[in-house]
């Protein structure tokens, strides 16, 4: 195994070990130190990929994050992981890529006929062609897209490594660890402030890695730091979000250039970090030059070249051409000359400059007043034209297999623009660079448009001492920085090079300048608009190469400059971030933990059959021998309920407990109706909005002490309603005093129902006079249940008289038995969820299915408990019109005219064939046999008696009903009372 292009000597990777790895199945050698771009071009690897919609050719563009496109496919089986960066892989031992995109070999893709159907591909095509004729879109389109869309092919394998999440708190935060950035960490590192660098590459310095000259000081910065206990220094992590208040989030890449991460490590780890102040040390981006033929495999960044001479040891190419719009690009041109190819030319569009006369000098021909019209060859590139700067002649051609591209440098503004600040235009650099920052962060270096080593450690130096002073530290010592000359970047502005042949400006997408025309001309003149309609700069690299190039075609055509037509919003991710490391250790089990109350082992006891509410394990119905199915157990144990009594165990519904001297205040404000008058030692029943009016939960809310309340919600809405209260607490009524605490785990809870209720929880209950008038409907109060201290409520969900007794849930068992003996007697038994949902369809209390996001109070028959003085959440946008319009669908209750034909919830209701409403419930009644649900019906309470019909496509089913009200049973509430 040889590597042709790889220099005997220099750069950063370790000669001495190799590395075998194998790129579509054939065998390669590489060495520690490598990226797999890197070591593909050592062994001489031009052709790496296909472009999304043409499948033209593509070959190594970048040398960093910025790479449209070398996207391959690492690894096999379970860990395969489509769309990396070639050019950011590590290399390891053993490694297996594949190229991705292509249809047949990556030498001959069949689908590489698209480019000759280009003419009728261009922006937008898919709008116009997948509209006709109708009939096709199911059966020729739809699978036709879904086939072509996507790069890669991920693993259907459930992935095997492990991710974890981590948080950590810093006074300095500093993102990317080049000159500025090191220089940032060592000045504030040097205050004693707790500093954390971060840094994505796998080494530590940035282009100082391409000077082999300022290799002292970069190692001896490093090694300054490592020595400093109160930094730390994070390569391999990927700032990739800046969010509110100081908040960003990284992702560290511990064992992604391992074969597989050892054991008991994970893979990759997502950190979420609040630094009190933020040097964003993140660099600048290469743009390229829009020109026919800018794709072919062999043009590459300039500074991509520079980096494989001088950082990897590779030779990019043999015989080399450079297309420079500035100085600075200069040097790639003796990097690559030093590793042994041959300037064929170097061609510039300005008159004449500093780095021209030393380009001569050395002997390099230099081509002023000039541009590159053209590219020839195939899978490779084997000339380029040179013509006359705005000439639009195609010009001389020259045999050349590496073209370096240098249109200038865009600052990585991404971070700084997430964070808040507005992007400014740089007209010496002919690009956006940071505005005035709006939280407390600074960019340094060549992210803000400071070019040069020197000036770019002296910037960073001066905002990580900034930084540390803003976060309360005294300036500490000044550190040596590197002193040298920076060429100048200001570029000349050449955006597009017009000729025939596509000019591409997003090399993944395919994305041409003529595609940006085209969107203009059909009205998509918005930056954000012409950027969805060409999916310009919506690839995996974000427009990082060639976003400003798009716009200044776009400018162009509106005739503006660049400045007002600005650049899409940037917005997390900077770069691709793994799903797994996203969602961290909430996978499997742990995505979704069984939750089974205190109670669960006296269900299983008694033969539960077991369903799930939410993430609780819940009792179904508990089965008999003499039933004969699941029906038959459901409606015996709301007989037994109705008739007699029943025990259920209701320990999952959210409790939370609210305490404080404006306690009474902050639930004014965030219940619909009022709970200031609530005297001590009573319940009342409650109904929560979100902000846009439509209820969010409702439940009951008990007073046990002057200021303090004991509030309990819906099982499915207990987390969130605890948060709504916590977030509305500590930004919309900072000044109240309130606690809150959940307490839902603490406290279990079981109901007693039924006719004989009174005389079971009297058998058990200590310390209170059950008499209907010393403990009315809505009574709460302190007892003493089975031996335990208990919290006992009279309130009711069945519609009998009933009541709630709530314990520490250690107790529980020895509470639920206690009931079970003393309630023998009188038949009790337990009932479960279904019965549950019968009893309280029967009654026409609402649940889970009619507040599903979508219902208002007035939407539910509870209108008149919006109280009418007083502000609260919601109160405002619950009044809109069309909150308020009687048209709306409105609870009503169904019946089935035969009742032996089922209804089910999700059916449509029908009227002269119009789709009216749905069904929410349904079930089988036992006080009126036959079945029965709730619903929402348009104009319902006018159709009340009217007979229409459920619908139910899906089963062929269509039954009549007739619209009842939805209390159905003991409408006047005697029952709950006596």
């Amino acid at each position: 195994m040889t590597q042709p292009h790889r220099l005997a000597t220099g750069g950063h990777v370790d000669r001495a070990t190799r590395l075998s790895f194998s790129f579509d199945g054939r065998r390669y050698e590489g060495h520690a130190g490598d990226t797999l771009a890197s070591a593909l071009l050592a062994n001489g690897v031009r052709l790496v990929g296909r472009s999304f919609k043409y499948h033209r050719p593509r070959g190594i563009f970048s040398a960093g994050v910025e790479e449209p496109n070398a996207l391959v496919e690492l690894r096999e089986g379970a860990r395969r992981e489509p769309n990396t960066r070639a050019t950011v892989a590590e290399l390891f031992d053993g490694l297996s890529a594949t190229s991705q995109n292509r249809r047949g070999s990556l030498a001959f893709d069949w689908m590489a006929v698209n480019g000759l159907l280009s003419p009728w591909l261009g922006a937008g095509f898919y709008y116009k062609t997948f509209m006709w004729p109708a009939a096709f879109w199911e059966r020729v389109y739809e699978p036709m897209i879904r086939k072509a869309a996507g790069l890669g092919r991920a693993s259907r394998l459930p992935d095997p490594d492990h991710y974890d999440a981590a948080h950590a708190h810093c006074d300095v935060l500093v993102v990317g660890a080049g000159a500025a950035g090191l220089a940032a960490a060592r000045a504030a590192g040097a205050t004693g402030a707790r500093v954390i660098l971060m840094e994505q590459d796998f080494m530590l310095g940035g282009d100082l890695l391409n000077e082999p000259g300022l290799e002292a000081w970069r190692r001896e910065t490093v090694a300054a730091l490592a020595a400093m206990p109160e930094v730390t220094l994070m390569p391999r992590s990927t700032v990739f979000g800046f969010y509110d208040q100081g908040v960003l989030g990284a992702v560290e890449r511990l064992a992604d250039h391992l074969a597989e991460p050892p054991p008991h490590t994970p893979r990759q780890r997502y950190w979420t970090i609040r630094a009190k102040e933020v040097v964003l040390a993140t660099g600048a981006h290469e743009r390229l030059i829009a020109f026919p033929g800018n794709d072919r495999p062999g043009v590459m960044l300039a500074g991509a070249a520079r980096t494989y001479a001088r950082r990897y040891g590779v030779r990019a190419g043999e015989t080399a051409a450079l297309f420079a719009t500035h100085d600075g690009a200069y040097d790639a041109a003796f990097a690559i000359a030093e590793a042994g190819a041959r300037i064929a030319a170097i061609i510039d569009p300005r008159s004449d400059s500093a780095a021209m006369q030393r380009a001569r000098e050395a002997g390099f021909s230099v081509k002023a007043g000039s541009v590159v019209s053209g590219t020839m060859g195939g899978n490779a590139l084997r000339g380029i034209a040179i013509g006359a700067q705005g000439s639009g002649a195609r010009g001389d051609a020259v045999p050349v297999d590496l073209l370096m591209v240098a249109g200038g440098w865009n600052p990585a503004v991404h971070l700084a623009s997430m964070s808040g600040a507005a992007l400014a235009w740089d007209e010496a650099l002919h690009t956006f660079v940071p505005g005035t920052p709006v939280q407390r962060e600074r960019s340094a270096g060549a992210c803000r448009g400071v070019n040069g080593i020197g000036a770019a450690a002296a910037d960073g130096a001066a905002a990580g001492r900034d930084a540390a002073i803003a976060a309360g530290f005294a300036a500490g010592p000044d550190n040596t920085l590197p002193d040298t000359l920076a060429a100048d970047h200001c570029s000349y502005p050449v955006w597009e090079v017009k000729g025939r042949g596509k000019a591409f400006v997003d090399l993944q997408d395919d994305v041409t300048t003529n595609d940006i025309r085209l969107a203009h001309r059909e009205g998509f003149s918005h930056i954000e608009h012409a950027k969805r309609y060409t999916t310009h700069a919506m690839g995996t690299d974000q427009g990082k190469t060639g976003g400003i190039v798009g716009a200044a075609v776009l400018a162009e055509a509106r005739g503006e400059p660049v400045a007002k037509v600005g650049l899409p919003r940037f917005r997390p991710y900077t770069a691709p971030i793994a799903w797994g490391a996203m969602a961290g250790q909430e996978v499997g089990k742990h995505f979704q933990p069984v939750r089974r109350t205190s109670l669960h082992a006296v269900h299983d006891a008694a033969g539960a059959v077991w369903m799930d509410a939410g993430i609780w394990k819940r009792p179904a119905y508990y089965p008999k021998r003499e039933d004969a199915d699941a029906w038959a157990s459901v409606l015996r144990e709301a007989r037994a309920v109705r008739q007699r009594v029943g025990i259920c165990d209701v320990s999952t519904l959210g409790k939370i407990a609210v305490e404080g001297p404006d306690a009474a205040t902050f639930l004014d404000r965030v219940y619909a109706n009022t709970f200031s008058t609530l005297p001590v030692g009573r319940a009342r029943y409650g109904l929560m909005l979100r902000e846009d009016g439509i209820v969010f939960d409702d439940g009951t809310t008990s007073r046990i002490g002057p200021e303090r309340f004991f509030v309990t919600t819906t099982t499915a809405q207990a987390g969130p309603v605890m948060q709504h209260l916590e977030f509305h607490l500590a930004s919309a009524w900072p000044d109240l005093d309130v606690s809150l605490a959940s307490v839902t785990d603490q406290w279990a809870a079981v109901a007693i129902a039924g006719p004989k209720a009174r005389e079971v929880v009297a058998g058990m209950v200590e310390g209170i006079d059950l008499s209907n008038d010393a403990f009315p409907f809505m009574a709460v109060a302190d007892c003493i249940a089975a031996g335990v201290p208990a919290r006992l409520f009279r309130i009711s969900f069945s519609g009998e008289l009933a009541y709630e007794v709530a314990m520490p849930a250690g107790h529980a068992a020895h509470v639920w038995r206690a009931a079970m003996q003393v309630g023998a007697t009188h038949g009790i038994e337990p009932y479960g969820m279904e019965a549950l949902g019968l009893l309280r369809i029967e009654k026409g209390h609402v649940a889970g299915s009619e507040l599903n996001g979508q219902t208002t109070a007035h939407d539910l028959g509870l209108g008149r408990m919006l109280k009418k003085k007083g502000d609260f959440i919601g109160r405002v946008l619950a009044q809109r019109p069309g909150m308020t319009d009687p048209s709306r669908p409105r609870l009503v209750g169904l019946r089935s005219v035969d009742p032996r034909r089922q209804i089910r919830a999700g059916a449509h209701l029908l009227v002269d064939g119009r789709d009216q409403g749905w069904i929410t419930s349904a079930t089988q009644s036992v006080v009126d046999p036959g079945w029965i649900g709730l619903g929402m019906l348009r104009e319902g309470e006018a159709r009340i008696g009217s007979t229409i019909l459920a619908a139910n496509p899906l089963m062929g089913e269509e039954v009549p009903v007739r619209v009842v009200s939805p209390h159905g049973y003991d409408p006047e509430n005697r029952l709950v009372r006596a």
